[in-house]
């Protein structure tokens, strides 16, 4: 083999280890896909009736269950930061189920 074409080989191999480690590296929210999303966090007593994304007490399945506006059992995502600052007609949205 030839000197330039060592060269090239080892310039690519150092490249793709340090792509590898640089993703491995990053946190969650900086992984490759989701680039340009916002961390989010649960935030409880913000959704509209059937429009929650999960957490919507006893006799519910899940998502979409919730069964009035601003059930504060049920949550729904939004950008991490902003759910205490979310006024609905019943109150503050909170990191935490509403007990109601």
């Amino acid at each position: 083999m030839t000197s330039p074409t060592l060269t090239l080989g080892a310039l690519a191999f150092a490249a793709l280890t340090g792509g590898a480690a640089l993703a491995q590296a990053q946190p969650d929210s900086m992984k490759p896909g989701d680039m340009g999303k916002p961390a989010m966090e649960k935030c409880y007593g913000v959704a509209m009736a059937g429009k929650n994304d999960c957490a919507a007490g006893p006799g519910t399945t899940c998502a979409g269950t919730s069964k009035v506006d601003y059930q504060g059992n049920a949550w729904k995502f939004v950008p991490a930061g902003t759910c205490t600052s979310i006024k609905t007609p019943k109150g503050m949205g909170s990191l935490s189920a509403i007990k109601t």
